[in-house]
């Protein structure tokens, strides 16, 4: 690799916040806000919507479409081509 054209590369804390739940990994990622993990250090912090603990489908609340009712809805109300 080139030096000097990569971003820095290191531990960084992501906070799921609707969830209650983070989780230390690395990344290129940075912010100004820092937590105190659990070993004791300070890593930056990055708040994050969703993660694989509030995601619907890793949850199991994921909903299944009817799209067959959904097809037959609309030729019912505009007609079947052809």
């Amino acid at each position: 690799m080139r030096e000097g054209i990569h971003p820095s590369y290191g531990p960084v804390v992501f906070r799921d916040r609707a969830a209650n739940h983070a989780f230390l990994t690395r990344s290129t990622m940075t912010s100004d806000k820092t937590v105190e993990w659990e070993d004791g250090n300070t890593y930056p912090v990055v708040d994050v919507e969703i993660s694989n603990v509030s995601h619907p489908f890793y949850t199991g609340t994921a909903r299944v479409l009817d799209t067959a009712g959904r097809v037959e809805k609309f030729e019912k109300r505009f007609g079947k081509r052809g």
